[in-house]
């Protein structure tokens, strides 16, 4: 009967030694993720490095109206929903020095969340910056090239090639005045890759409004970068005032294209 409570050898020593250390705890075991791209790689469950937020500029909300719809209409309703809002028109004189400190402070941002990965949130302070005044757009332009930003600079005149009519051709002004043509051009004919029917009813709105000059600028890249047969479906919204706007900007590119037009105005169904 002794023998049988005795413990057995070793059992004991062993109680012994895991009073001793309640604290330790067998290692876990690393997990390896399954899948044959996987193999041999161990998951280390270390903590993530985290990169420390950045503030982001407060900048101009941009407009409901103004956003493209998911079939890609960059245009629709710009003309007519457009509000003449003083701080987003286009303003005369030289930049003070707020006004470049507020470009300075968005170029440093991007330059920042580019170098962290964060590629969402500066596409998205891209976004905000089109529709900043259109005297900013120069100081942008020189800042962000300066700072090896070039192809945010391209994204940035993409998205405000989506801006409403006359803020489009604002912005398109005030690059071709501080010496930047071609990226006034470029705003402007990525402006009117728009469905036709769009860009006749926020022309017409833009003359019933008496812009005739925003009329002129929109109208000249249209019937150089759309065929003469989707300049003549533009037409459609209202013949009576479209047709001869039309045909003075195609006459003002060249006979050629003046012609071309007059002939697909006549297969469409509308004439002068």
């Amino acid at each position: 009967m002794a023998d049988a409570a005795r413990p057995v050898e070793g059992q004991a020593d062993a109680s012994v030694r895991e009073t001793a250390r309640p604290h330790e705890r067998p290692a876990p075991r690393k997990r390896r993720r399954g899948g044959a791209r996987f193999a041999g790689i161990v998951d280390e469950e270390a903590a993530p490095a985290a990169v420390p937020p950045t503030d982001l500029p407060s900048l101009p909300a941009p407009p409901v109206t103004a956003r493209r719809t998911p079939r890609g209409a960059r245009f629709a309703g710009a003309a007519e929903e457009a509000p003449a809002s003083p701080d987003l028109q286009p303003q005369a004189g030289p930049a003070d020095a707020e006004e470049r400190r507020a470009v300075a402070d968005v170029v440093e941002t991007l330059v920042r969340l580019r170098a962290a990965g964060r590629s969402g949130e500066a596409h998205a302070l891209l976004v905000e910056a089109a529709y900043w005044p259109a005297h900013r757009f120069p100081l942008l332009a020189a800042q962000m090239q300066r700072a090896g930003l070039g192809a945010d600079w391209a994204t940035l005149l993409w998205e405000a090639a989506s801006l409403p009519a006359e803020w489009l051709v604002a912005a398109a002004d005030a690059l071709t005045a501080a010496g930047r043509a071609d990226d006034g051009e470029r705003i402007l004919r990525q402006g009117v890759v728009r469905p036709a029917n769009e860009i006749g009813q926020a022309v017409v709105g833009l003359a019933g409004a008496g812009r005739h000059r925003e009329v002129r600028a929109l109208l000249d890249a249209y019937v150089r970068v759309r065929t003469p047969e989707e300049a003549a479906r533009s037409a459609a919204p209202d013949p009576k005032t479209l047709v001869p706007l039309l045909l003075a900007a195609a006459q003002g590119v060249s006979d050629e294209c003046q012609w071309d037009l007059v002939h697909a105005l006549r297969v469409a169904g509308f004439t002068a």
